[in-house]
């Protein structure tokens, strides 16, 4: 009975009280979630940015994911097609070059503005001028501060033509489209909050885009709005009534920040939460095994890596390189630390993307280890640090990996923190060895490509900051060979190009890929039509009913 009038009462409470409550909830008493709110306990400390010009973290892609439209998504029942969000139609020049969308009727973002071609065409400006690091998925084509405008212009208030470089297959370009950097974003909402800047060597423009506002702010018009971030506590969205599609079923949805795997068990078990998202195996295991709950799955597109900066002088050194993918118990971590949330996976392309390889050429092989590092004038191995996000199980697997390396006397400092902490000094170029993830930025082989090969610019000012740029490596003919396998039209010709390219990353460079991701969550059984996606940006929660 006191639950029933609980319920009642949150009901009318306002979004803001209605999450103090539930952050307030201990994890041991029983507060059930309101009807109408979905609660998932979620690991989100990577999230910098909510702007889809800037956010380039797995967690602020699944928010943005829900709350922006795009002129196209991906397909998730079929991966290997795009279908429209915004675009009713679209059409592709003989040439290969111009890319043309006819947009919907009668859009509105959730400020109730008009959806035309030019939000579209800001969008997509605003992106190339202020160059944050996912804006390399649009500068690729050819697109530069001082031709977007005749690059990505509207033609008229319901429709966008996008003029690419070269004559790319069109899926590749249609997949980047899909991708969260080019979500449409309203610009007489965001113009209202621009700020002045002084120009300089570095930034030329004499505002900010609106980007310092939309960090924290909200400016799209997908199925949810943001309501609230607020860093490692919580990230609460509300029900856009003005959406095109069909409406939620839900009024909100609230991602509790939540680290550990057990605590979320706990409070799943006991109804402070709906949802689960970063399970242990042991955990799973015990809610399979709870009547009151449920689990799911999906293969993920999100690959487990550890890289080696060339910065550090024996890290450079192509046998210790090689040492380091001997020293890996892959069996061990996969029977074990990643039994039912992860199967062990070598090279940079996932599974189920084309060109995927399926090899694992490498194993625990110490000997083989303490051999390559004695060819490298290091026979007594040496000292170094791995920077870790503080969250299960990379904290596992990374220590596991420090005994392992130890073995051969590589004696390694694991430096944890969260995820916001890391990815900075990552970014800084400033680690030794990273232990990390790493999704597509859309669903097609040139993405995971691009990042493991491409490096223009190796200097410390460079703004294409890919996974090689990361930790100072280049690799010319493997980025010679991504980008000719863009031109190629045949599938499969095109699926082989990149499996010659992943054969020779994985016999040379400074990247041991550990692991590709089952992502798993575990839910109360009256949470219903909540379903995984192949990729981080697309874990959707609009469908979901209680």
């Amino acid at each position: 009975m006191m639950i029933t009038k609980m319920n009642s009462g949150f009901r009318a409470l306002s979004a803001g009280v209605a999450l103090s409550l539930l952050l307030m909830a201990a994890p041991n008493a029983f507060a059930a979630t309101p009807k109408d709110t979905l609660v998932e306990g979620f690991a989100f400390d990577d999230i910098l940015s909510m702007d889809p010009a800037e956010a380039y973290e797995l967690s602020a892609a699944e928010i943005t994911g829900n709350t922006y439209s795009l002129l196209v998504r991906l397909d998730i029942n079929d991966t290997s097609k795009i279908k429209g969000d915004l675009a009713e139609s679209w059409s592709v020049s003989d040439d290969h070059l111009t890319y043309t969308f006819k947009l919907k009727s009668g859009l509105k973002f959730a400020s109730g503005n008009p959806i035309t071609a030019d939000d579209v065409a800001w969008s997509f400006e605003r992106v190339v001028k202020l160059d944050k690091s996912p804006a390399f998925i649009l500068t690729q084509f050819g697109i530069n501060g001082g031709n977007v405008t005749e690059k990505a212009k509207a033609t008229d208030p319901n429709t966008f033509t996008f003029t690419v470089d070269k004559p790319y297959a069109p899926s590749f370009v249609l997949n980047c489209l899909t991708a969260t950097v080019a979500e449409v974003v309203d610009k007489k909402l965001v113009m209202q909050h621009v700020k002045p800047v002084t120009p300089s060597a570095d930034y030329k423009y004499d505002n900010d885009f609106g980007n310092g506002w939309l960090k924290t702010g909200f400016a799209g018009s997908g199925p949810f709005k943001l309501r609230e971030w607020r860093a490692n506590e919580a990230v609460v969205l509300e029900r856009n009534d003005n959406y095109y599609g069909d409406k939620t079923k839900l009024n909100r949805v609230i991602y509790r920040f939540m680290k550990e795997s057990s605590a979320q068990r706990l409070a799943l078990e006991n109804g402070d939460i709906d949802i689960a998202r970063n399970l242990s195996p042991t955990d799973l295991t015990a809610i399979e095994k709870n009547p009151k709950l449920a689990s799911t799955s999906a293969p993920k597109g999100t690959i487990y890596y550890m890289s080696l900066n060339q910065k550090n002088a024996n890290l450079a050194k192509p046998e210790v390189q090689q040492a380091f993918k001997s020293l890996v118990d892959y069996d061990a971590i996969g029977k074990t630390l990643i039994k039912g949330i992860g199967e062990i996976h070598q090279t940079f392309e996932p599974k189920g993307m084309l060109g995927s390889l399926d090899e694992n050429p490498f194993k625990l092989d110490v000997a083989k280890a303490k051999e390559l590092l004695a060819k490298a004038g290091l026979p007594n191995g040496f000292s170094i640090t791995m920077d870790v996000r503080s969250i299960e199980p990379d904290t596992s697997i990374a220590t596991a990996i420090q005994q392992t390396l130890g073995q051969a006397g590589i004696k390694v400092e694991i430096i944890p923190g969260d995820g916001k902490q890391k990815l900075t000094k990552y970014r800084a170029r400033n680690h030794d060895i990273y232990f990390g993830n790493w999704g597509p930025d859309y669903w097609d082989p040139h993405s995971n490509a691009d990042t493991f090969t491409t490096n223009d610019d190796n200097s410390d000012t460079s703004t294409n900051k890919t996974l090689v740029w990361r930790n100072t490596w280049t690799a010319p003919e493997l980025e010679k060979l991504a980008k000719a396998a863009l031109f190629e039209g045949d599938a499969a010709k095109r699926g082989a190009m990149y499996q010659d390219i992943e054969k020779k990353f994985m016999d040379a460079s400074p990247f041991v890929i550990l692991y590709q991701q089952t992502e798993v969550a575990g839910y109360r059984k009256d949470v219903k039509d909540f379903k995984l996606g192949p990729s981080f940006d697309n874990n959707f929660v609009w469908p979901i009913s209680k």
